[in-house]
């Protein structure tokens, strides 16, 4: 039974990402809330991107070899151990919501894996999807939504 969830304290699933952490504000990213995470579970690996972008899926943060005994990733941290990997943007660190035009969803999704990942953080999402086959335990989303003020 898959009991695992994802939250943050700044926005709901389905709800508004806050402007300041968008490219509109400060940028980092918003604090998230990880419950439910598997006994067994040896790493967590979080990936959030945007569907609606204009060239496709756009990926804002990839980070993997997460401790599973994390219960929160604080606004501005990346927890200790973790990797990060490519985003779209070609950098290893979160990149804000920033969309051109309309109303985007940012995905984030947490999943608990049965071993840590031999990765390069030099890794972008497909390589880290790739990876996740088999290792999965359980997994758990977060949607936020972000517009751009015209």
């Amino acid at each position: 039974m898959k009991k695992m969830r994802l939250a943050s304290s700044v926005f709901y699933h389905g709800g508004f990402i806050p402007k300041e952490y968008s490219c509109d504000g400060v940028g980092e990213h918003p604090p998230l809330q990880l419950f439910g995470v598997p006994e067994e579970a040896k790493s967590l690996v979080l990936i959030v991107d945007d569907p609606d972008a204009p060239l496709g899926l756009w990926t804002h943060w990839l980070l993997w070899n997460i401790d599973p005994q994390t219960i929160e990733i604080k606004a501005c941290e990346v927890p200790a151990g973790a990797v990060q990997g490519k985003t779209s943007s070609g950098e290893n660190v979160w990149g804000p919501p920033c969309p051109p035009s309309g109303t985007h969803h940012y995905r984030f999704k947490l999943f608990a894996l049965d071993a840590a990942l031999v990765l390069d953080s030099s890794a972008k999402q497909k390589d880290l999807e790739a990876a996740l086959p088999g290792r999965v335990l359980d997994q758990a989303e977060l949607i936020g939504l972000y517009a751009r003020e015209k």
